[in-house]
């Protein structure tokens, strides 16, 4: 059976680099991807909900989506960035943090997991961070990303049980990418290890490597660009 692939960020780095990869591989009768900067059927707003069902009644006039990646996140914007101290807390910040980093991803999953036919495998999957696993977070700070992020892993868990249920075949998966050299991680570069920074299009082709090999049993879970289970 012909399916489309979705990438929904295709205007961020790694985003326009999953989208440029899948297009090149051929593997899928069309690629769509979608951005908030994108204009007419390409356009998505992750806190608009409206566009997010817009995008998705776009796709369903085709082939159905046997692959959706959310390539988004975000981190820092303008003068607001990753908290240090708890005295940094802003509400505002902490709320959009939240709408861009767990809530816009799930009303993804709301309206294009319902476009994945039964009986047939595929794959939702988000971007997410090492630093959203509670288990692994010996530094604290950066507050409202971790827990942003943690939010999302919860919501893959949950999204994975559920579907589980209507679509056995169904794989639904967060994905910690490393330090990818785009907007998003440009400040927090200077500690990054020797060979540890990595290309967008080299980070694409990490994680569409992890998702080809992804199992029903791997399904709810947060895998790092080498294929390897990051405990929540």
């Amino acid at each position: 059976m012909s399916s489309s692939a979705v990438v929904i960020g295709a205007s961020g780095g790694i985003g326009a680099a999953f989208e440029a990869a899948l297009i090149e591989e051929g593997a899928f009768e069309v690629v769509h991807g979608f951005a908030r900067s994108r204009r007419g059927d390409a356009h998505i707003d992750l806190t608009d909900e409206a566009s997010i069902e817009a995008a998705a009644a776009h796709v369903a006039k085709g082939s159905p989506p046997s692959l959706v990646i959310v390539a988004t996140g975000l981190l820092h914007e303008g003068d607001k960035g990753p908290e240090k101290a708890l005295r940094d807390l802003d509400p505002e910040w902490l709320a959009k943090t939240y709408a861009v980093n767990a809530i816009g991803p799930v009303l993804v999953a709301k309206h294009f997991l319902p476009l994945i036919p039964k009986g047939h495998r595929a794959v939702f999957a988000a971007l997410s961070a090492r630093v959203a696993s509670i288990s692994d977070n010996g530094l604290g700070g950066w507050h409202g990303y971790r827990a942003s992020k943690a939010a999302l892993n919860m919501m893959v868990r949950n999204l994975a049980i559920e579907e589980a249920r209507r679509k056995s075949r169904t794989v639904v998966v967060a994905l910690h990418p490393g330090t990818v050299d785009t907007p998003l991680s440009k400040p927090f570069q200077g500690n990054v290890p020797e060979g540890r920074l990595f290309d967008p299009e080299r980070a694409a082709l990490q994680l569409l490597d992890v998702i080809e090999d992804l199992k029903v049993p791997d399904s709810g879970k947060l895998f790092d660009y080498e294929g390897r289970e990051i405990a929540f």
